[in-house]
């Protein structure tokens, strides 16, 4: 499609002149003899660029700029003056000028001012468009009680320098929350940088955050910034910091007290700015005790503590999830469009997900990689994630016992295999959640002869 071009001047010579060498290179170009005309013009051609002369009778080149300007804030106009200043030229450019031609114009100039003009807009979109994209991965989805609760509190602490440890289990979207405060901050033009302390070898993450200089160890063969500085400015999430050994907690403690930093080998410190964002699914009150994290570096990371809810506390958002990643997947797989029946949301609602909305989107590819036709069905579900679980017609089956103490003891062993699956037949933290001993939780897994499903 050809780019449109609006020339605005009040010398009929020059107007056609103009008209005559761009529509050769291709353009659609539309005239104005006034800035009072091409505003009228402007909002009926919607041109991609406007060559608008300084120096006209009625309403001015600059005055014009400006009422384009207020219009459409992403107006591209270029100036063009017989009578040209610097001082015109810096006037027009704060108005919103993109470049300034002199009269008399040369062609080649001409053509190529417009050609740069228009590449730098449309790279300038572009990146809006793909900055668009990268925002929609880290989107947080859900209007449930417990996410609109979420995004109330991250909209509350965002904004504020505190530091905020995330809490959750696998899966549950920490890292969204992180990046969600960062981009809602006073820093979200600075970097975020994100340090997973469980992928980072215990030898290794000191390195990791804070640098080392050539020499300091074996396989030191440069100087390495760390992530504190390259964070410095900005947001740096320390990704599962129940995992960092006691050492690297000691130097955070420190950065966090002093905000500054000593490069592994270096005697030299470095100050930084950087606002600290945790995350871990581990119970930080249990590693404390176990003595493997430190309790006053919990107290400086926990100024504001955010839990993100697991998904089978909000089900009813598991259709907006889809959704979501329908919208997102069937693009970058290259599917064609496929929709989920009301009967397979129904089934993947009323499955456990002990890997949290992670489990539901590789569920959700998976069927839409495999899937045959326009239309996933519950039968399709089914197939992927097995037979229903048995509390789903736990109703049924309790009511057939035949004595009260058959009622509790099927109960019971409903309830403890329901949990177990819950937490992905994690014994330990079964037990935690249903505040009972471990030991009582494995006498009764061996009474009701419960086993994990193969």
């Amino acid at each position: 499609m050809s780019h449109r071009i609006l020339v605005v001047d009040d010398e009929p010579g020059i107007r056609e002149a103009l008209k005559q060498l761009l529509e050769y290179e291709g353009y659609a170009v539309s005239l104005a003899a006034s800035g009072h005309e091409a505003l009228d013009r402007y909002a009926e051609v919607q041109p991609h660029l406007v060559l608008l002369d300084v120096k006209m009778a009625g309403l001015d080149g600059l005055s014009t700029l400006t009422k384009l300007r207020e219009a459409d804030g992403r107006a591209l106009v270029v100036m063009i003056s017989g009578h040209g200043s610097i001082a015109t030229a810096v006037e027009a450019t704060q108005r919103g000028a993109h470049d300034f031609l002199e009269k008399p114009l040369d062609s080649d100039r001409v053509l190529i001012t417009l050609r740069n003009a228009l590449q730098h807009v449309g790279l300038e979109r572009e990146v809006l468009a793909l900055k668009a994209a990268a925002e929609g991965q880290w989107e947080i989805v859900g209007e449930a009680p417990a996410m609109r609760a979420l995004h109330e509190r991250i909209a509350k602490v965002a904004p504020t320098p505190a530091r905020v440890m995330i809490t959750g289990e696998n899966g549950t979207g920490k890292e969204l929350v992180a990046r969600a405060l960062h981009r809602l901050s006073p820093r979200a033009g600075r970097p975020f940088v994100e340090v997973n302390c469980a992928a980072i070898p215990s030898e290794l993450i000191e390195s990791e955050l804070f640098g080392h200089v050539k020499g300091s160890f074996t396989g030191a063969f440069a100087d390495r910034t760390g992530k504190f500085e390259q964070a410095d400015g900005g947001t740096l999430f320390l990704d599962e910091v129940g995992d960092m050994s006691l050492a690297a907690q000691s130097k955070v403690l420190r950065a966090l007290q002093e905000g500054v930093v000593s490069p592994i080998g270096s005697a030299k410190t470095v100050t930084v700015d950087v606002r600290v964002i945790a995350a871990t699914n581990k119970r930080i009150e249990e590693e404390i005790a176990a003595g493997r994290f430190r309790e006053d570096l919990l107290y400086r990371l926990n100024v504001v503590p955010i839990e993100v809810p697991p998904l089978r506390q909000r089900r009813e958002d598991i259709p907006l999830l889809v959704e979501h990643f329908v919208s997102r997947l069937l693009p970058a797989q290259g599917i064609a469009r496929r929709r989920f029946t009301p009967a397979a949301l129904e089934r993947l609602a009323g499955h456990g997900w002990p890997g949290n909305v992670r489990e539901l989107r590789n569920t959700v590819e998976r069927l839409l990689i495999l899937a045959s036709g326009d239309a996933i069905g519950e039968g399709e579900v089914g197939r992927l994630l097995g037979p229903s679980a048995p509390e789903e017609d736990l109703g049924g089956s309790l009511l057939a016992s035949g004595t009260f103490e058959e009622f509790k003891q099927n109960a019971e062993k409903a309830f403890l295999a329901a949990k177990l699956r819950e937490y992905d037949w994690n014994v330990s933290e079964t037990a935690r959640r249903l505040a009972m001993p471990r030991s009582n939780l494995y006498k009764k897994i061996e009474r009701y002869g419960l086993a994990r499903d193969a």
